[in-house]
């Protein structure tokens, strides 16, 4: 078990697609930097670097980066080591090093899948079709639309001060499709409301 959680040296992007390049898995980046690829320039400093893959697809994932990573699950607040042939049902999140002393350079998030369709996993009834949750830069690396990664961070039962700017920097780069889809997902994940909702919804009056 680990518990310097802060011990952060992530790898750069061009790494993560030259890592994850030749896989037979659908995986895109994630997090603040699907923010940033979709932008076209990075719009603030990044502590980590996440790659989103299909919890079905995670043996291979194993089996692919645990020849030169060692890969830790974190569940409940704790970071324990993943072993070979474990399957993760519910963990969401894995951690990558190069050995138990070295900084963390990677996270893996693991997302629900039924059939073709992506799962958000707090409101399962929310979904996109797989082959629809990833655009591609103009360098060819995938990453998660933006709309569903500001899901992920509006979703969210912290919502940090950084989540609030990607947002405000996020949202004019929005098509007029991708805001109803953020808006909708998050008045059905929020019935009883959401800021960022009333945000979308002042925007679209003052037009």
């Amino acid at each position: 078990m680990r518990t310097d959680y802060e011990n952060w040296k992530p790898l750069a992007v061009d790494e993560m697609n030259n890592l994850f390049y030749n896989l037979p898995v659908q995986w895109c980046i994630a997090g603040g930097w699907a923010l940033d690829l979709h932008i076209g320039s990075q719009t603030r400093k990044h502590g980590d670097v996440d790659v989103l893959i299909l919890r079905e697809e995670q043996l291979t994932v194993y089996r692919h980066l645990s020849q030169d990573w060692m890969l830790y699950k974190a569940e409940n607040g704790e970071l324990e080591l993943w072993r070979e042939d474990e399957y993760l049902d519910l963990t969401g999140d894995v951690w990558a090093c190069k050995d138990d002393a070295s900084p963390w350079a990677f996270q893996l998030m693991l997302v629900e899948t039924e059939q073709d369709d992506w799962i958000y996993r707090r409101e399962q009834s929310i979904r996109r079709a797989l082959r629809d949750i990833t655009l591609k830069s103009p360098e060819g690396i995938p990453y998660l639309r933006p709309e569903i990664q500001l899901l992920y961070k509006g979703g969210s039962k912290n919502i940090r001060s950084k989540d609030h700017d990607d947002f405000h920097t996020i949202l004019p780069s929005l098509s007029p499709q991708e805001i109803e889809w953020l808006a909708s997902a998050l008045r059905k994940q929020f019935p009883e409301g959401h800021a960022w909702v009333d945000i979308i919804r002042q925007k679209k009056d003052s037009r």
